[in-house]
C-alpha cells in the first residue's frame, strides 16, 4: 500500500513539473498580450489541477499555496481584474515557490514558508487596490453575461442540434442566410442540410420570398451564446438549439441513436407511426418515403446526424488510442544499452555468417541485420525530443536578468521543433545558460548606450536550432557590442596564455576565451566577471563530443555556434584499417574515399597534400599520428572529411566499410586522451577506437604552426 502511495506521489510530481513548465511559458507570454483569455485560462488551468491534484495525494501545502494564486486568477478570468507586470511577477515568483516545495524532502521548510506567505499577502494587497484599468475587450460592467458565452466557452466540446427557419420576407432586409450558415460554420465541425419541400412550383414561386430552412449538426467548443449571436438580427425567425452530446459523458452505446431515434427527437416523425413501420422488414429509411410519412430530405438530415457523431466519436477514440504514455528515462537507457548489445552480436553473426559462406545462415543474417537497424532507429526515435522544449526555459532567464541589470532584451526563437536526443539537451542545459548570461551581461549594450550608437534600445538575443548532416547546429546570436579582438589578444598575453609574437586569425583569438579564468571584465557582477564559465561550456560541449565555433563584430554582435550529435548512444560510422588495427571515423563527416599511391606522394615533395579533381586537400597520415609500425600498402586510401567549411584526409590502409557503431566510453586511464572520442567493440570481439576528426585535425594545425614559428625565429 505504502508503495503504491508512493507512486502516486511521484506520479503527481511528473504532472507538477510539466505544469509548471507550461505555466512559466504562459505567464512569459501573458506578460506581452495581457488580453489574450486563452493563456489567462492555461494559466487558470494550470493552478486548478497542480491544486487539485496535490490535495489528493497529500500535498496539502502546495494545494493551499496554489489556491490563494488561482483565486487571484479567477478574478482575472472573470474579467474583474486586469493582468498587469506586478501581478505577473508575482505569480513567477509562487510558481518557483512551488517547484522548491516539490523538490523538497520535507514541505515544511520554514524558509519556503515564510516566502509563500510574503506572496499571498502581496497578491491580497493587490486584489484589495482595486481592480486596476480594464482590458479594451472587456465589456461594460452592467452588461451581464451567461456562464457558457462566447467570451467564456466551456473546457470541452459539445455537439448542437440546430433548426433554423428564417421568415419569408428575410431577403427584404438584405440578409442573405447563406452567410448566416457560413458564420456557423466558423464555430466548429458543422454538417449543414437544407429543407426544401416546402419550396412550391415555378410558377408560384415569389423570389423576393425565403421557402428554405436548415438544419444543422454543431460541434464546437463555443458556447450556446455564440451561435445565437450569429442569429441576432433574425429574432422573427424560428431558431431551434438543443445539445445532443458532451465530450466527457459516458460512451457505451456501440453506435449513435438509430435514424427513428433522431427522427422522433427533432419532432419530424410520431412515435406511434415509427412503432408501425420497424414491424415491416424494408430499412426504415426507404420505408418512411415509401409511405409518405416522411420527405426524403429530412430522412438525410437525420443521417447527415447519424454519420456526424459516428465520426465524432471515431476521432475521440483515435486521439485516446494516440495519447502518450510516461516511461522513465532510466527504462529508455536500460533500452538503448540492450540494443546497443544487440547491434554488436548482430555484428557477431554477421561476420560469423560470412566466413562460414552459408547460404542459409547468411540469409538469417541479413533478415536479424534488417531487424535490428529497424529496432535501433525506432529506439532512438524514442529518445528524440524536440529542442523547443529548452528553448522555452530560457525566457525566463533573459526576463529576469534583463530587469536586474536594468536592460532591454527580447529573445527570439527558430527552429524549436528540430528533435535531438534527450541526453544531448539535458546536458546541454547548463552550456547554454552561461552563453546567455554572457551575451545579457558582456554582450548587449543599455539602452542609453545603444541610442547613442544609433540602435534601437530593445536588444535581441536569438536562439536558433538546424540539422546539419548527423549533427544539430544550436546558434546563440545577439547584436550587442561584440569581441574586442585586441582587448582578447592583450589579456591572454598577460595570462601568459600566448606570447606576444603570436599570430592568430580571427577565429583562433576568438577560441581564446574559452580558456580557464578568461574574461575581459572590467569588474565582478553577481553574474559574471570571475573567468569562470566559458571554459566550463568547453568542457560540457567536449563531453557531448561537440564543437563551438565563435564569430564576432565588434560593434555588431557575437554568434556562438554549438555543433553537438544527433545521439550520444549509437552512430553510423566508416571502420577504417592501419596495419592491424581498426578505427572508426563517423559518417556524418566522411564525404568521399580516394586512392593515394607512392607516385602521388612524390609529386607533393614531401608535403601531406593531395590534388582531388583539381582541388587541393591537406591529409594527415595516422599511422605516423599513432606510431604503428609496419609496412606501408602500395596504395593508401585518403578519407576526406568535412570540418565545418574546410576539407581535410586522413590517410588509412583500408577502408572497410560502413558499421553501426555501439558508442562505449573510454576508461578513466584513457578519459583525457584527444582526438578519440570513444571506442566500440566489432564482430570478433576486438576494440576499436572511434577518432575525434575534428580534433585531430585540430592538434595537427597548431602543431604545424607552432613548428613554423619555431622555423622562423631567428
Amino acid at each position: 500500500m505504502a508503495g503504491l502511495i508512493e507512486s502516486n506521489r511521484n506520479a503527481f510530481k511528473e504532472e507538477a513539473y510539466e505544469l509548471l513548465s507550461e505555466l512559466e511559458a504562459s505567464l512569459l507570454e501573458l506578460e506581452e498580450k495581457p488580453d489574450d483569455k486563452e493563456l489567462i485560462g492555461r494559466v487558470f488551468r494550470a493552478m486548478h489541477t497542480i491544486k487539485g491534484s496535490g490535495a489528493m495525494f497529500g500535498f496539502e501545502r502546495i494545494s493551499r499555496f496554489t489556491h490563494e494564486v488561482e483565486t487571484v486568477y479567477d478574478l482575472v478570468r472573470n474579467e474583474k481584474m486586469s493582468v498587469t507586470r506586478e501581478l505577473v511577477d508575482l505569480t513567477l515568483a509562487a510558481r518557483d515557490i512551488i517547484r522548491c516545495l516539490l523538490d523538497a524532502s520535507d514541505e515544511d521548510d520554514a524558509s519556503d514558508i515564510n516566502h509563500a506567505e510574503e506572496i499571498v499577502a502581496a497578491l491580497r494587497r493587490l486584489v484589495s487596490s482595486g481592480e486596476g484599468p480594464q482590458p479594451a475587450c472587456v465589456k461594460a460592467a452592467t452588461q451581464t453575461k451567461s456562464a457558457d458565452t462566447a467570451g467564456n466557452p466551456p473546457s470541452s466540446p459539445v455537439t448542437y442540434r440546430i433548426r433554423f427557419r428564417p421568415p419569408s420576407s428575410i431577403f427584404h432586409r438584405g440578409i442573405d442566410p447563406l452567410c448566416l450558415l457560413d458564420e456557423l460554420k466558423g464555430l466548429g465541425k458543422c454538417r449543414i442540410v437544407a429543407q426544401t419541400r416546402p419550396v412550391p412550383l415555378i410558377d408560384e414561386i415569389d423570389p423576393e420570398s425565403c421557402y428554405t430552412y436548415w438544419d444543422a449538426i454543431l460541434t464546437t467548443e463555443r458556447g450556446i451564446d455564440a451561435i445565437k449571436e450569429i442569429f441576432t438580427f433574425v429574432e422573427d425567425g424560428a431558431l431551434d438549439i438543443v445539445v445532443i452530446s458532451k465530450e466527457g459523458e459516458p460512451d457505451d452505446a456501440d453506435s449513435y441513436k438509430k435514424l427513428g431515434e433522431i427522427l422522433v427527437e427533432q419532432g419530424d416523425l410520431a412515435f406511434d407511426d415509427l412503432s408501425k413501420i420497424l414491424s415491416e422488414q424494408k430499412k426504415l429509411g426507404e420505408l418512411l418515403i415509401e409511405k409518405g410519412l416522411i420527405a426524403p430530405d429530412k430522412i438525410e438530415t437525420a443521417l447527415m446526424e447519424q454519420q456526424h457523431m459516428r465520426e465524432q466519436k471515431e476521432l475521440r477514440q483515435k486521439a485516446e488510442a494516440a495519447s502518450s504514455i510516461r516511461v522513465a528515462s532510466e527504462k529508455l537507457d536500460g533500452l538503448v544499452d540492450l540494443v546497443g548489445e544487440l547491434v554488436t552480436v548482430q555484428a557477431r553473426l554477421s561476420q560469423h555468417a560470412s566466413l562460414r559462406e552459408d547460404p542459409e545462415l547468411l540469409l538469417i543474417s541479413e533478415v536479424v541485420e534488417h531487424l535490428t537497424a529497424d529496432l535501433r532507429d525506432r529506439t532512438m526515435n524514442i529518445r528524440m525530443l524536440p529542442i523547443g522544449t529548452t528553448f522555452s526555459k530560457f525566457k525566463r532567464l533573459v526576463r529576469d536578468l534583463s530587469q536586474e541589470l536594468g536592460k532591454q532584451i527580447e529573445l527570439t526563437t527558430a527552429g524549436a521543433e528540430t528533435e535531438l536526443d534527450k541526453t544531448v539537451i539535458e546536458k546541454m542545459n547548463d552550456p547554454m545558460v552561461h552563453i546567455i548570461r554572457n551575451s545579457i551581461d558582456h554582450g548587449i549594450e543599455s539602452p542609453e548606450t545603444r541610442r547613442e550608437k544609433g540602435k534601437p534600445p530593445v536588444g535581441t538575443i536569438h536562439l536558433s536550432a538546424s540539422h546539419s548532416g548527423g549533427s544539430v547546429l544550436i546558434r546563440i546570436q545577439d547584436d550587442g557590442a561584440g569581441l574586442d579582438r585586441e582587448a582578447i589578444r592583450a589579456k591572454a598575453v598577460e595570462k601568459g596564455l600566448i606570447s606576444p609574437e603570436s599570430e592568430l586569425s580571427e577565429k583562433e583569438t576568438f577560441a581564446l576565451i574559452l580558456a580557464p579564468g578568461f574574461s575581459t571584465a572590467q569588474k565582478v557582477t553577481s553574474v559574471s566577471g570571475r573567468g569562470v564559465g566559458m571554459d566550463v561550456v568547453k568542457r560540457s560541449i567536449d563531453t557531448l563530443r561537440g564543437q563551438i565555433d565563435i564569430s564576432s563584430s565588434k560593434g555588431e554582435g557575437t554568434t556562438v555556434t554549438l555543433i553537438l550529435p544527433l545521439t550520444l548512444a549509437i552512430i553510423e560510422g566508416l571502420l577504417v584499417r592501419i596495419g592491424e588495427d581498426h578505427f572508426i571515423l563517423p559518417l556524418s563527416v566522411v564525404k568521399e574515399c580516394v586512392e593515394l599511391t607512392q607516385d602521388d606522394a612524390n609529386e607533393a615533395h614531401g608535403r601531406h597534400i593531395a590534388n582531388v579533381r583539381g582541388r587541393i586537400i591537406p591529409y594527415i597520415k595516422l599511422r605516423e599520428r599513432f606510431g604503428i609500425n609496419g609496412s606501408v600498402p602500395a596504395i593508401e586510401q585518403i578519407v576526406i572529411a568535412e570540418i565545418g567549411n574546410d576539407n581535410i584526409g586522413l590517410v588509412v590502409d583500408a577502408v572497410i566499410g560502413e558499421h553501426q557503431t555501439v558508442i562505449k566510453s573510454l576508461g578513466t586511464f584513457y578519459k583525457h586522451v584527444e582526438g578519440v572520442s570513444g571506442a566500440t567493440i566489432l564482430g570478433d570481439g576486438t576494440v576499436a577506437l572511434i577518432l575525434d576528426v575534428s580534433k585531430i585535425a585540430t592538434m595537427a594545425e597548431a602543431e604545424e604552426k607552432s613548428l613554423l614559428q619555431h622555423l622562423n625565429k631567428p
